[in-house]
């Protein structure tokens, strides 16, 4: 299989990469993760996705592989929860579709700023 159709597997998630930017992508993701979390700052959660797959997607195939299984899972568990652990088939559609918009934003490779809030402190 050759370098091109390994990464196009890889983009879709049909192929498990083998090298160690998925694991670094994973790393990207999680420390934008605690970032938004140690920032509690509002309006920040669609940033912080996007710097995440951003980061992720710098990395090559593997990260955006892992950037790609680590949102959908996010997504499913999310959708899982509001529907069973708090009953409510729709609450947070509108918040999960705007995350969604902003991941691929940065699966795409574009520069995450175009989600950053006002007055986030320039650490983050």
């Amino acid at each position: 299989c050759g370098e091109e159709r390994r990464a196009e597997l890889c983009t879709q998630g049909l192929l498990v990469p083998s090298d160690f930017p998925s694991f670094v992508g994973t790393w990207d993701l999680w420390r934008a993760h605690r970032d938004n979390l140690e920032a509690n700052y509002r309006n920040s959660d669609r940033y912080f996705s996007a710097r995440g797959n951003f980061e992720a997607q710098q990395r090559g195939a593997g990260g955006v592989w892992a950037a790609k299984i680590i949102s959908t899972s996010r997504k499913c568990f999310q959708g899982l929860l509001n529907r069973y652990y708090f009953g409510m088939k729709d609450h947070g559609s509108e918040s999960l579709e705007s995350t969604r918009k902003a991941e691929e934003w940065g699966h795409s490779g574009k520069h995450p700023d175009r989600f950053r809030p006002q007055g986030l402190p320039g650490k983050f």
